[in-house]
């Protein structure tokens, strides 16, 4: 079994998080896979955003706020 670091992305609202987890691979057919903790750490991030709660998310994830941009054509 292996690991290699991955960032996962998580977006609610006008909120994007990154969420750095582990996959793991192996030879089942389920590879690559996360592990539990990093499964609930992804679903935290997630609530916590849905919440408004930033400094609860930003403790496990690098938070970013989204704007909208006006384009012109």
């Amino acid at each position: 079994m292996s690991k290699r670091h991955r960032v996962k992305y998580v977006h609610e609202g006008r909120y994007a998080a990154e969420v750095d987890v582990e996959l793991f691979e192996d030879e089942t057919e389920w590879s690559p896979y996360l592990s539990v903790g990093d499964a609930y750490k992804l679903d935290d991030v997630r609530d916590a955003l849905r919440r408004g709660d930033i400094t609860a998310a930003a403790k496990l994830a690098r938070v970013f706020s989204l704007q909208p941009i006006a384009v012109s054509r």
